[in-house]
């Protein structure tokens, strides 16, 4: 399982990860379509973008999915965050209270 503050990269775009709540459904966290690995790790050569998966997502963001898992892009690409087949949602910023 991935545990909270792994780094994870996409392997068909410029996206980077930080995992700042875990769930199970993150074994399956894709970028582009295909599945994320770690910074270290070797990107696929042969990988390429999923037109389906191809709207991008945006730094200094979070991505939630229903499961609870959370992530932090630390670097923007073209691939859209997703569990398997399900995008992840933006997550909204709560509103703070009035100072009226």
């Amino acid at each position: 399982m991935i545990k909270n503050g792994t780094r994870l990269q996409s392997q068909v775009c410029d996206t980077q990860v930080i995992v700042v709540r875990s769930a199970d459904s993150l074994d399956d966290l894709r970028a582009g379509g295909v599945p994320m690995v770690p910074l270290d790790a070797e990107k696929s050569a042969d990988a390429t973008l999923d037109p389906a998966f191809s709207e991008g997502n945006a730094m200094g963001k979070r991505y939630v999915d229903e499961a609870g898992a959370e992530v932090l892009v630390t670097k923007a690409g073209a691939g859209t965050l997703s569990v398997g087949d399900t995008a992840l949602s933006l997550k909204e910023a709560k509103p703070l209270p009035a100072s009226d």
